[in-house]
């Protein structure tokens, strides 16, 4: 199964399709799985027949790329909605995160310029609003992982 989702996304991906890779497609068809089988064992039972029937296969998969497409769009919204109503600091601190992975307060505070207690009070507003997620790690004690689309993981800690 593995095979397959490497060769899809590298074939919408040079037919024009940006968005496959910030869309799990996996995650799609692993909510129909019944139907990608029966769709799947459909298609099998003709493919040695001198007119295979691959319209059952093909249905399945388009109506797989439409769902992941428009959960993209679904994801690319909320997250429009939130970045467009946050405080110019706390963009700063997200576009931060996305870039360099993990950071502290001081290394924030280094890269904005804006005073250290103000740049704890962005982060504690980006966690109540869920675009950080507060976690545990033994060595740090307090982290906090960046929320976004793309699921990466993003860590600042909370000194």
């Amino acid at each position: 199964m593995e095979g397959y989702r490497v060769l899809t996304t590298l074939l919408l991906m040079r037919s024009g399709y940006a968005y496959v890779p910030y869309s799990s497609l996996e995650s799609v068809i692993e909510n129909s799985k019944e139907g990608y089988y029966l769709a799947l064992r459909q298609t099998q039972k003709t493919i040695r027949s001198p007119r295979p029937n691959w319209q059952r296969w093909a249905v399945y998969f388009l109506r797989a790329l439409q769902q992941q497409k428009q959960r993209l769009e679904k994801k690319i919204e909320r997250e429009r909605l939130v970045l467009g109503t946050l405080p110019e600091l706390s963009l700063q601190i997200v576009e931060a995160l996305k870039e360099r992975g993990r950071m502290t307060i001081g290394e924030i505070v280094n890269l904005t310029g804006a005073n250290r207690n103000t740049v704890k009070k962005h982060v504690a507003t980006l966690v109540e609003i869920n675009h950080l997620a507060p976690t545990w790690n033994w060595q740090t004690l307090t982290q906090i992982t960046l929320c976004d689309s793309t699921h990466e993981t993003h860590h600042v800690h909370l000194l």
